[in-house]
């Protein structure tokens, strides 16, 4: 198995963020503030994952300054239903080395 394949509805190995993991995360910044309570100056995905469900779970670590990280997830619904995005979880306080 290739370091980007993943296991049948298990999560894939961590990868770098690419311009749309980006562009994802920025949209949902706000909702990501809303849901810890705080903003953020920074907020820069440096790696995420997937999981396909129903849907896709975007697992991300996002950098949001100094050593501080964040891990969101992010559900999007299928295609049929609209594609929708919304942030399912957040928590703060990790660093670059944990693991999400």
């Amino acid at each position: 198995m290739d370091q980007h394949q993943q296991r049948c509805g298990g999560p894939s190995a961590p990868m770098p963020a690419t311009s749309e993991i980006k562009s994802i995360a920025d949209s949902l910044k706000i909702d990501v503030e809303q849901k810890l309570n705080r903003t953020f100056d920074v907020f820069v995905v440096v790696t995420y994952k997937t999981q396909v469900v129903a849907g896709t779970n975007y697992l991300l670590k996002i950098h949001c300054g100094k050593d501080e990280y964040l891990h969101v997830k992010v559900y999007e619904m299928l295609p049929h239903a609209g594609s929708v995005r919304s942030v399912t979880s957040a928590t703060d306080g990790h660093s670059l080395d944990d693991t999400f």
